[in-house]
């Protein structure tokens, strides 16, 4: 009867090149998607003229009233696409809310441009209500999203405006409150 046997020293290296390989395929993996997510939230060049383009357009509201975003113009604001289907939107709206609460004797203003259905948003709203106003963007708030910045057009997507009507910062996904902090020190 033959036996055989493997040399602990052989073995305990094998092992140990299995680990590093698989170390090193895990480490590639990942870097591989954070470089996926961050192209992914990569923001984009503004186009030309976008900014006025936004301040000349007129939304409508939930309720049918119609707001002009030159009405808007002069003080801080905070414009905030989401949509009531996205669930980290849904997650920073109370996070907003509150911001607007907060910084709204400075001067400050919130605007949430809803990208989705009129009806989604009413019940939406009437279930969470906001004390910032909300808009219906429709397909113009998408392609308004895209000329901002926002490429792949992600939600949420926040853009904010100097009071001179100028954009001063945009951030893909899901905003934090060490953002706000940041931006509202920034202007």
């Amino acid at each position: 009867m033959s036996h055989s046997s493997v040399d602990p020293a052989v073995e305990t290296s094998q092992a140990a090149r299995r680990r590093l390989f698989l170390w090193g395929a895990g480490a590639l993996a990942g870097l591989g998607g954070a470089g996926l997510a961050a192209w992914r939230m990569r923001l984009g060049d503004v186009k030309e003229h976008q900014a006025q383009t936004l301040w000349d357009a007129s939304f409508e509201a939930p309720g049918g009233e119609a707001l002009a975003m030159a009405s808007l113009r002069g003080r801080p604001l905070l414009l905030n696409f989401w949509a009531t289907w996205c669930p980290p939107c849904v997650q920073e709206l109370p996070m907003l809310n509150a911001f607007y609460g907060a910084h709204r004797a400075k001067g400050w203003q919130v605007l949430g441009l809803a990208i989705d259905q009129p009806a989604n948003v009413q019940k939406f709203l009437q279930r969470m209500p906001l004390d910032f106003p909300v808009v219906l963007g429709g397909l113009g708030g998408a392609e308004l999203s895209r000329g901002l910045g926002n490429d792949k057009g992600g939600l949420p997507f926040t853009v904010m405006f100097a009071a001179d009507g100028s954009i001063s910062r945009r951030k893909i996904g899901q905003l934090t409150e060490q953002d706000l902090q940041n931006w509202a020190k920034s202007l």
